[in-house]
């Protein structure tokens, strides 16, 4: 850790050669430019012509400093909302910023998708942001290290490669600091010694918390000074001169290699949180006009007329110029058109890549001798490394060993179930390495790595432990391509080992839950059953062009039942594609993952009943088969759907109700669930038997049904 105090807060903004005074100029012009837009648009919320409004007032000049320190489009940002003036000095303009108020179809940042303020645009590298505080932080850390990737992997085209010294900017308010994927990124920046600037814009206040209460001593720089190789600077962020001084300081830092630069600037809010916020309500009389002489706008005009670098009239002038700017920009941008209704439904999934399509459809090799399914995603993932040099594979004990000295001597970990097993000693350290125990970490960091057109497959050592980064999954992930239009995609693939049936699982080893995700918008979720269709599930989803879960049945990677002879490494399946794995007349069973052996031996006997039963196997969730299951349900007219996830809110019910709805006339009875109890599954055998479902409680199903 090093630290660099400068200009403390009672600092006065000093003569500095260095700055010429256009420069100042251009950078106090970008600060009123700011501060008039976020009253024109406070003027346009209270006329309704805008529909939400957050300032940056208060914190222009650390943020015009910090966009004059770095090179637009090719330097990376996650800005967060009060970055106006930063994204100014950057090159958004106006205009476009107006668009993204009144919510035009021609606004860069979202096409009027995403609130005002939440900052995006492809030309200056800054990446669509969203709402939850703090979660840039991780994606900002996958970015960096994707600069350093994208430089050094071999096999990428020279015209491909990034500016090597390019950094990372992020920003976040001093009560984000709060957040745990704040302190993960802090991880593993100073671990990688990341090219990465953070912004810490310290206005006292997480909208109405004082500083004191979210941080202990009240001084978040003071915190992190113990993590090596992070530079902190404390600067005045009011005090342009400083700000300036110390972000081209702090942005040199970390473009020289040595590590992340971390800036602490104190600033003030003078306009409250939001439009929503009254600050009457908590700061006193007293405290409002003491940040009122620290308004950076106001010193630094006192600063220019003071040493003689503009006169009164100068800057009168300025202002008439920027509001006559503002003006023309908002007429125009009132002026201009909403996206059409039928675009509200755009951009969820891949507009160009459609892994429904049957061109995915492909025949299998059929030489070789059949392996497990385990054997089958490993194989996979060599072939794809092979072909791919963009794919990254990292989680927890993933690698071969993280201290690759001991290759020579051991025959390396490759996972808890050894599905990776071997991909580090053929791949190196670059491509395949061990993360943190931080589930977020994981995928934050592998989202800000696929934006940057990287192919990261991560792991998340046991689906019960997803949870930590369902944060990143359901509100950065999944709605990345989404909210920014079709501007910014992530095709993150995220495999995660899942299920029961292990005797003595226990309740955090043996969790389903795979419903909670097919609620997320943006994400395909598969669920191979068998070795052949995980090698070809799993090249789709690494192919796809969107995030995909790919969910791994502890249960089924071993089991000799559903080996396969490996098909091929240009073996796919389209996503959306059930199979039936038995023919029937009477009725179906839909099911996936560890119930479709289980639902076969239940058919297998039911037969001796003379109930013919056909069986489908879903394979992906996300997308479902509905061609198949109305076809099923029109020839057999009986459906029962079996899951081994829970009963309530199983994706079952999902099924039941869409069968209901569609194929309703074509019901002989009803539509009838097999699930596990409403419980977490219990460690001792007996009991984990009793709480998922088996053979015999399928059977029961098809013979009731059956009598129906």
């Amino acid at each position: 850790m090093k630290t660099v105090a400068a200009h403390p807060s009672s600092s006065t903004l000093a003569p500095d050669q260095a700055l010429s005074r256009d420069v100042l100029l251009r950078a106090y012009r970008w600060m009123v430019l700011s501060r008039r837009l976020d009253d024109k648009e406070i003027q346009l919320k209270n006329q309704s012509q805008i529909f939400f409004q957050i300032s940056g007032a208060g914190h222009e000049a650390i943020l015009v400093a910090a966009g004059m320190a770095l090179r637009p489009g090719v330097d990376w940002a996650y800005p967060y909302y009060r970055d106006r003036a930063f994204c100014l000095a950057l090159g958004v303009t106006p205009l476009e910023m107006l668009l993204q108020g009144v919510g035009a179809k021609d606004d860069p940042s979202s096409g009027g998708r995403q609130m005002p303020s939440h900052w995006g645009h492809t030309r200056w590298n800054i990446v669509s942001g969203s709402s939850p505080t703090g979660t840039q932080c991780l994606q900002a850390i996958g970015c960096a290290e994707a600069t350093r990737l994208l430089t050094e992997l071999p096999g990428l085209p020279d015209a491909e490669r990034p500016a090597p010294d390019a950094v990372t900017y992020v920003s976040i308010g001093d009560g984000t600091t709060s957040e745990g994927e704040f302190w993960e990124s802090l991880n593993t920046a100073s671990n990688g010694r990341l090219p990465i600037v953070y912004l810490i814009e310290d206005n006292g206040y997480a909208i109405s918390v004082p500083v004191e209460v979210q941080t202990p001593g009240g001084d978040i720089s003071r915190l992190v000074e113990g993590f090596p190789h992070l530079k902190v600077f404390r600067v005045d962020g009011t005090d342009l001169l400083a700000s300036l001084r110390v972000m081209e300081d702090a942005v040199a830092y970390a473009r020289s290699g040595e590590g992340p630069a971390f800036v602490h600037a104190k600033v003030i809010r003078p306009y409250s949180h939001s439009l929503s916020d009254d600050e009457r309500l908590y700061k006193t009389a007293a405290e409002r006009a003491r940040e009122a002489t620290r308004d950076p706008i106001t010193r630094t005009a006192e600063y220019l007329i003071a040493e003689g670098l503009a006169t009164r009239e100068d800057l009168d002038a300025l202002q008439a110029d920027v509001d006559r700017e503002i003006n023309e920009a908002t007429d125009i941008a009132l002026a201009a058109a909403k996206p059409t209704r039928d675009t509200a439904g755009l951009y969820v999934f891949s507009p160009d890549v459609d892994v429904t399509a049957p061109g995915w459809e492909s025949e299998p090799v059929v030489e070789g001798k059949p392996d497990t399914m385990v054997a089958a995603i490993n194989r996979t993932l060599h072939d794809e490394m092979r072909t791919n040099p963009r794919i990254v594979v990292f989680g927890e004990d993933v690698a071969d060993a993280s201290r690759e000295g001991a290759l020579a001597e051991v025959s390396g970990k490759g996972g808890v179930f050894k599905v990776t097993h071997g991909l580090q000693r053929e791949f190196g350290g670059q491509r395949v390495f061990n993360s943190p125990l931080a589930e977020a970490n994981i995928v934050g960091r592998a989202t800000g790595m696929a934006t940057r057109g990287l192919k990261p497959v991560v792991e998340i050592q046991f689906f019960d432990y997803i949870w930590p980064a369902f944060m990143q999954i359901r509100d950065e992930l999944t709605m990345l391509r989404y909210r920014s239009n079709n501007t910014f995609t992530a095709p993150v693939v995220i495999r995660s080992p899942i299920g029961g049936y292990l005797r003595g699982g226990a309740p955090y080893h043996s969790q389903s839950g795979e419903s909670i995700f097919a609620h997320c918008p943006g994400i395909h979720i598969a669920f191979p059953s068998n070795a052949v269709d995980a090698a070809g599930l799993l090249r789709t989803a690494i192919r796809c062009d969107d995030p995909v879960l790919f969910l791994e049945h502890k249960h089924l990677y071993r089991q000799t039942y559903n080996k396969g002879v490996y098909p091929g490494a240009d073996f796919t399946i389209p996503f959306g594609r059930a199979a039936v794995r038995r023919a029937g007349t009477d009725m179906t069973v839909v099911t996936w993952g560890a119930l479709v052996q289980r639902t076969l031996l239940a058919a297998q006997q039911a037969e001796k009943d003379g109930i013919s039963v056909r069986v489908i196997d879903l394979r992906t969730i996300m997308p479902c088969d509905w061609d198949t299951i109305g076809q099923a349900v029109r020839e057999t007219n009986r459906l029962i759907v079996a899951h081994e996830d829970t009963l309530t809110s199983g994706f079952g019910a999902e099924i039941a109700a869409h069968v209901a709805e569609h194929f309703f006339e074509h019901l002989d009875a009803p539509v009838l669930r097999v699930a596990a109890m409403d419980t977490p599954v219990a460690y001792c055998p007996d009991l984990e038997e009793e709480i998922l479902p088996q053979s015999a409680d399928v059977l029961a199903a098809i013979r009731k049904l059956a009598a129906y």
